[in-house]
């Protein structure tokens, strides 16, 4: 783990990759995408694009946050069918190479794995209902019963967005159709924001550009 990474409880740990409490828990295991984290959300009828901290993306010093900032409103019909006064879609922005290359072939760079409201995550299926092939999410790679990560990973190799080399996986455990924690795990040599200038002194790299 980096500085400002924190590891999960032990008993949560063993929820999702051991054993599960009881037959009230679904363990959902998707990969993890390697971009920026990002959110569009709907307030006061308004449709607005965010990065993770909350801000405004076209605010961002970044220009991948612009692009992401025009990409929405080109799109906004799409997630005005979605999202209703006070939620937000959250994904993974993929426009630039953070850590990761991503062949973006046909691909949009935008996946969805969350839809929040206010600070309540709702379940997998619940998602996927809801955006029912608006948008692309991560990988699903297991639904079920406790799985380990050497496992998931191994499925993870064979079920990915084409890349470069995979970042890792996240777990989702869900009790009775509530979204109870997450918990990732990503490989340990990856080195993050290799591709990105201010790490590289290198120029982008773009995995999607208009």
């Amino acid at each position: 783990m980096g500085p400002g990474d924190w590891s999960i409880p032990e008993g949560q740990q063993r929820i999702c990759t051991e054993k599960v409490r009881d037959s009230h828990d679904v363990i959902v295991v998707q990969e993890k995408l390697d971009g920026s984290c990002v959110a569009v959300a709907l307030i006061d009828d308004a449709i607005h694009p965010l990065i993770r901290a909350g801000w405004p993306a076209d605010s961002s010093p970044y220009e991948q946050h612009h692009l992401f900032a025009q990409w929405v409103r080109q799109n906004e019909d799409r997630f005005r069918v979605i999202l209703k006064n006070g939620e937000r879609l959250c994904g993974e922005w993929l426009a630039q190479a953070h850590g990761t290359v991503y062949d973006l072939n046909g691909r949009e760079p935008f996946a969805v794995f969350d839809l929040m409201i206010g600070d309540r995550r709702i379940s997998y299926d619940a998602l996927h209902e809801r955006i029912d092939g608006h948008f692309s999410t991560p990988s699903l790679l297991h639904v079920g019963d406790a799985i380990g990560v050497e496992k998931a990973l191994e499925i993870h190799s064979r079920h990915k967005w084409p890349c470069d080399e995979i970042e890792g996986v996240v777990y989702r455990c869900e009790r009775r159709g509530q979204v109870e924690f997450l918990a990732k795990y990503v490989r340990p040599d990856k080195k993050d924001g290799k591709y990105l200038p201010e790490m590289s002194g290198a120029e982008a790299v773009w995995n999607w550009h208009p």
